[in-house]
């Protein structure tokens, strides 16, 4: 599409009750991000209310009309997901708008490719608009759904905004409150002074806010240990309660701590283990984990719909009430067929279904299994089939092949889940971002027990696959050709590993974890890979480029296959004001309680060949990483190396864990003790309790 141009979505495809708008875009230095947004609007062009803006600290829209779903890997490098549920658009609401901006004084001409695209139910492309010459403007209008004559309209804007996010939330009616800074963070562990007629206390793993007067007197909530519980306090006379007044939005990101320790166990010693609601110790064989793997997920999502929501919103289900299924019989000729699963979602009398075919361990889909269940989903009117497995898919490289009767008119999704994003879904939602009330605090909490039980089976990634030892013999003895398949492989396993660890590593920090992709737009994926493959003869080495939202830099990860050692290092720019002693002595500080291996070396004029040393040297001397030809600084490279596990799979000795460990130690021991230079990391309040 072209700016201002205009079409009828009924146009393009038959199935738009549920839409997925992408807005992308591409960064030269790989850390560029800009934030997404969106506005409800009336006939006047104004929002109803301040509940009708959308962003990061209001995701998502009571009713499920709204989600936005942050942001997913592409071959281009990333984009931000939003759904939109058009059925349940309030009939008041005329035109949607999608907006995106950027923070610290950034503006849109640093980006490349701006980009918004829109997709159906079934995940098929419908529009593409490309937005040119965004120039230095602080918030961008990507375009607008509107209605027009009871069918929704999709329009290309292409519009600036020089004041940014709050201006233009402004414009279109949302009182913003930024006057006040954001409170300082707050103890999980501490007492929540009483507000009214209700007295909270957050301990342990969950941090629970409850509100308002409850029926027969106060009511303390404590969270103890995992969950919270809530306890009868002895009424006394009721206190006034003052009137609740909305809170205004704030562009301020929103930051909380999560509970730091769980009250003392009353276990007589450490040989007794807690009761679990999913018991996992007993499972023996493939068929029993796959069996209660998709049973305990589909109970869980159909209880938290905080949680069954998130994992089906991306598949293009509507928001209503969920049910799940297990021992599904569905007839197919004289084999009947039994998905280990089926999801359904009702919504003003229509219904949405999914089958779900679920692997555990490292057993990979079987190509007829799912080709028959989307044959079947096909011929029902059903409009999913999910596959649920610890393999991760890549764009432009489906785990399994299927055909499609493009003379049925019902379209059927195939859709993938890995088991690491419903982990990371889990725990986003239980330690950082809240849910409804306890008690599916508690479920959510003991769904992570379960899937992170060494005998669950759905421990993700764990095996870089049979090309790998060959190929590592073939670099270390220098036999290796260009061309060899095998090494497509390697490369596509260290891509699925890389989104692995930012899956698990943003879930434990509750921040955006994105690999880096520094690729032409429109590059092939696999046209890349096969790039990557041929660099991999050459020089032997396997890398990777990870941006933590909230960090200064991006977190490199290098795998030399000839030397065997893993390099995790950080670029960070050098101060704009001061002078180069007075940088490498907070340099140096700021790194106190980092490894004394650690190296620094002083980047001069964007390039390497500056001084260098270990932590442990220049301690004691810190001008020691100054160049002596006085050279201009322009930032500085901290590294950190270890061996590399010499097996495939995920052992105390494996690749896999040796990459895991060192990502975690460097950001733990180097990238967390670092100059936060870019804004705070966005964490919503703790959702509240029910009352």
């Amino acid at each position: 599409m072209i700016k201002g141009a205009n079409v009828a979505l009924s146009s393009l495809s038959t199935d738009v009750g549920s839409v997925m708008v992408s807005l992308g875009w591409s960064s030269p230095t790989g850390e560029g991000d800009a934030d997404v947004s969106v506005l409800l609007l009336t006939s006047d062009g104004k929002v109803r209310s301040d509940a009708d803006f959308y962003f990061y600290n209001n995701p998502v829209a009571p009713d499920g009309s709204v989600q936005l779903l942050g942001k997913a890997p592409t071959a281009d490098g990333d984009e931000d997901r939003i759904t939109f549920d058009l059925t349940a658009i309030p009939a008041d609401v005329e035109r949607i708008v999608v907006a995106a901006s950027r923070y610290e004084g950034a503006g849109f001409g640093d980006l490349d490719d701006l980009r918004l695209t829109l997709a159906d139910t079934s995940g098929e492309g419908l529009l593409r608009y490309s937005v040119a010459d965004a120039g230095a403007v602080g918030a961008l209008l990507f375009g607008e759904l509107y209605r027009r004559a009871g069918d929704w309209k999709f329009r290309a804007i292409g519009q600036g905004y020089g004041s940014g996010l709050a201006g233009l939330a402004t414009d279109f009616g949302v009182d913003i409150d930024d006057s006040a800074e954001t409170g300082p963070e707050e103890s999980a562990e501490e007492p929540v002074e009483a507000v009214g007629q209700v007295a909270v206390e957050a301990v342990g793993q969950v941090a629970i806010e409850a509100v308002g007067p409850v029926a027969g007197g106060p009511v303390a909530v404590q969270a103890v240990g995992p969950v919270a519980v809530v306890e009868p306090v002895v009424p006394g006379p009721p206190a006034p309660v003052p009137p609740r007044i909305a809170p205004r939005p704030s562009t301020a990101k929103k930051k909380v701590t999560l509970p730091k320790v769980a009250k003392k166990s009353l276990a007589e010693n450490d040989a007794w283990r807690t009761a679990r609601l999913f018991p996992a110790s007993a499972l023996k064989s493939d068929r029993e984990r796959e069996t209660r793997a998709t049973s305990v997920l589909l109970s869980v999502m159909a209880q938290v719909p905080e949680f069954g929501r998130r994992l089906t919103a991306g598949f293009g289900a509507p928001t209503g009430r969920m049910e799940t299924f297990t021992e599904v019989t569905l007839p197919n000729g004289d084999s009947p067929r039994r998905p280990d699963g089926v999801i359904r979602v009702e919504r003003a009398g229509k219904l949405w279904t999914a089958l779900v075919e679920t692997k555990t361990n490292g057993n990979a889909l079987k190509q007829d299994q799912v080709q028959a269940y989307v044959d079947i989903a096909a011929r029902r009117g059903y409009e999913a089939v999910i596959t649920l497995s610890n393999d991760v898919e890549l764009e432009g490289s489906p785990l399994v092949q299927v055909k499609t009767d493009g003379r049925r008119k019902n379209k059927v999704a195939l859709r993938h889940l890995s088991w690491a994003e419903v982990t990371h879904q889990a725990q986003m939602l239980i330690r950082h971002e809240g849910v409804a009330n306890a008690s599916h605090a508690w479920l959510l909490q003991e769904l992570l027990h379960y899937l992170q039980h060494e005998n669950s089976g759905c421990h993700g990634f764990q095996n870089m696959g049979p090309a790998w030892v060959p190929v590592r013999n073939g670099i270390d003895d220098e036999t290796l050709c260009q061309g060899d398949a095998r090494t497509v492989d390697v490369v596509e396993s260290w891509e699925r590993l890389v989104r692995q660890v930012c899956l698990r590593l943003g879930g434990e920090l509750g921040q955006k974890v994105l690999p880096v992709q520094r690729t032409r737009r429109g590059t092939d994926p696999r046209d890349r890979r096969v790039a990557l493959a041929d660099r991999l003869c050459l020089d032997g080495k396997l890398d990777a480029e990870l941006r933590i939202e909230g960090t200064p830099g991006v977190l490199a990860l290098c795998a030399d296959l000839r030397t065997g050692k893993l390099r995790t290092s950080i670029e960070i720019p050098a101060p704009d004001q001061g002078y180069p002693l007075t940088w490498a002595k907070r340099l140096v500080r700021q790194l106190d309680e980092a490894p004394a291996d650690l190296h620094v070396e002083t980047l001069v004029d964007g390039e390497t060949g500056g001084p260098r040393g270990t932590l442990e040297r220049l301690r004691p001397e810190p001008a020691d990483i100054l160049p002596a030809n006085g050279a201009r600084i322009t930032g500085f490279r901290l590294s950190l190396f270890r061996g590399m596990g010499n097996t495939r799979g995920n052992a105390e000795s494996g690749f896999i864990r040796s990459v895991d460990d060192s990502v975690d130690r460097f950001h733990t021991q180097v990238v967390a003790t670092l100059d936060r230079r870019a804004p705070r990391p966005r964490q919503p309040v703790v959702g509240a309790a029910a009352g």
